[in-house]
């Protein structure tokens, strides 16, 4: 007597969020490279079969996972009385999450326009626009913060995953750069080497939002 084929039945204890929940603990701790559904049905006790009945593949996981994070690091910046204030929490915002969870950042590219990329958009543009920016300059503006925001952020999550990976400290690399930039020869790169001291003790976070009030600086002078 032939058996009957086997069919996947759907894991009623199991959700979209728990998924997701369970895919952020893994990027967070060993990064993209080590995120499969094999590694997550067993973080989750479950099989890879349970899994696809609630994501399509990796990549629509990446991109929940991605979206869940920035869904709550904006609901965290609160919109306030001032606008500038707003931007400049909102950059913040960005900045951290992309410290804290490195992988976010090439998710958010990959997302192109959608999801979690349109929320950091839908927010920087309210504040343009409160800002009185013009209607013609408005997308100008909200892409100068925007890509500013993902260039610098992303770079800096990109830094940390190397010296993490390399097992370097922040100290330790900034030093070694300093060194090569005090080594330079005077006469081609006369600036590099007069910022070699101020790069042994800069801060990341404050010299991105020294960036951000630049561009407000500017916005303010146009609108």
């Amino acid at each position: 007597m032939d058996k009957k084929p086997q069919t996947t039945r759907r894991d009623t204890s199991l959700s979209r969020e728990r998924i997701i929940d369970a895919a952020i603990a893994i990027l967070d701790a060993e990064g993209e490279s080590a995120l499969t559904f094999r590694t997550l049905a067993q973080r989750l006790s479950t099989g890879a079969g349970a899994i696809y009945w609630h994501v399509a593949d990796k990549q629509d996981l990446l991109a929940a996972a991605c979206d869940a994070v920035t869904a709550q690091t904006l609901a965290a910046c609160a919109p306030g009385a001032a606008p500038e204030a707003d931007i400049r929490a909102i950059a913040s915002g960005v900045f951290d999450m992309m410290e804290a969870h490195p992988w976010a950042g090439a998710a958010l590219i990959r997302a192109g326009g959608q999801g979690p990329l349109v929320r950091i958009l839908e927010s920087l543009g309210r504040q343009v626009q409160a800002l009185g920016v013009p209607d013609n300059e408005q997308w100008a503006t909200v892409s100068a913060l925007l890509n500013y925001i993902l260039g610098v952020a992303g770079q800096n999550a990109a830094n940390m995953q190397i010296a993490r990976s390399g097992g370097i400290e922040r100290a330790g690399l900034l030093e070694s750069v300093a060194a090569a930039w005090s080594g330079l020869d005077a006469a081609r790169y006369p600036f590099v080497r007069s910022m070699a001291g101020s790069l042994r003790a800069h801060d990341d976070r404050a010299d991105f939002l020294a960036g951000i009030d630049l561009i407000l600086r500017g916005i303010r002078s146009r609108a």
